[in-house]
């Protein structure tokens, strides 16, 4: 394991920013460690790199402890999410600081500078200023910097969240080839899921200061363990039901009955539950077609246009909704609709103890 984090914990006065953490990342790895703002992503990040030191809790590089290392003498590099290159400096001497620190040798140093601004597609940018770069080039020219020195462990903080949307992307398949290209073991972090879910190689989800997911990106995706984790990862509808009877998988709904054939789950009669349902598994149709599908009927509320696809909300009840992914012909506002879903893409959860409730074909 290149990096693990034992039982982390750190308060800031009475309160709790990160509480029992633990995770690791082995050589190579490129692990995103997702949460919304807030919920103690920073603190994590920050405790490694050796900025902040935990109020309990381990964290060991290549199996040795460093909690108490100082941050020059941990072979950690980080990316913060603002710029903090040296204005004063070209990108070259910006490349070259950290290896003038390490006491490298000038002609090695030259060497490694050339190579990382080569690597990041800046190498006809070396005598420029940081103010002459575009954001894009100001992000490449920061990793070249953190990579330079050939870290154990790359700490990416919040790396794309200034840049706008086709910047982002842009950069994002640049830093995905960048550590394809190096190999370097690198923690993401971020509170973009769509970011964590096309680079990472498993991600970490925190909530609260706590752990609440943690996985490969499409397995959390299709089979989320907690309601916050399928409401977190891409989009999710979520509605409450009663279950009249597991097998086959029953619920009530209002007035409305939902059979679910060919599903039971593993619940108790009479249990409420809370059901998971991502738009694109919905599909709408007119009110008094059949559907082989379970159905729930409601009232179009709305309808979005959004380029490829329309995004049509359907009131169920009152204060729930259903959006529902479609791509021609969309129903009009004010219609009374079925919204079908496949019985094999519901997630459903115990209201009261938030478990994922099992789901198996009969």
């Amino acid at each position: 394991m290149r990096l693990a984090i034992d039982a982390l914990s750190h308060r800031y006065g009475d309160e709790l920013a990160v509480d029992d953490v633990s995770f690791g990342i082995e050589a190579g790895e490129l692990v995103a460690l997702v949460g919304p703002s807030g919920c103690g992503k920073t603190t994590v990040v920050q405790s490694i790199a050796g900025h902040v030191r935990p109020t309990a809790g381990r964290i060991a590089l290549h199996g040795e402890d460093v909690t108490g290392v100082p941050p020059e003498d941990r072979g950690v590099s980080i990316v913060f999410q603002r710029s903090t290159l040296y204005p004063h400096m070209t990108v070259g001497e910006n490349v070259a600081y950290g290896l003038d620190a390490r006491g490298v040798a000038p002609a090695r140093r030259e060497a490694l500078v050339s190579k990382h601004l080569e690597l990041v597609a800046l190498d006809d940018q070396r005598e420029a200023r940081p103010t002459e770069l575009s954001g894009g080039q100001r992000r490449r020219a920061e990793l070249a910097r953190a990579l330079a020195p050939s870290p154990d462990v790359l700490l990416l903080d919040e790396p794309l969240s200034a840049l706008d949307r086709t910047l982002r992307i842009r950069l994002r398949e640049e830093i995905a080839r960048i550590q394809r290209e190096t190999g370097v073991t690198t923690l993401f972090v971020t509170h973009d899921q769509e970011d964590a879910m096309a680079l990472a190689d498993r991600l970490v989800v925190m909530n609260e200061g706590r752990i609440v997911g943690r996985g490969r990106p499409r397995d959390l995706y299709e089979s989320p363990p907690t309601p916050f984790v399928a409401s977190f990862l891409g989009r999710a509808n979520t509605f409450s039901a009663t279950v009249l009877k597991s097998n086959p998988l029953t619920v009530r709904r209002g007035d409305e009955t939902v059979e679910i054939r060919g599903v039971k789950a593993d619940v108790s009669d009479d249990s409420t539950v809370t059901c998971h349902v991502h738009p694109e598994d919905l599909s709408v149709r007119p009110a008094e077609s059949r559907a082989t599908n379970p159905s729930i009927r409601g009232t179009v509320a709305h309808v979005a246009d959004v380029g490829r696809r329309y995004d049509v909300t359907v009131r169920i009840g009152s204060g729930e909704d259903l959006v529902a992914e479609q791509v021609s012909s969309p129903p009009a506002v004010d219609d009374d609709v079925a919204v079908a879903f496949p019985g094999d893409r519901l997630h459903l959860f115990d209201r009261d103890e938030g478990r994922r409730v099992p789901l198996s074909a009969v």
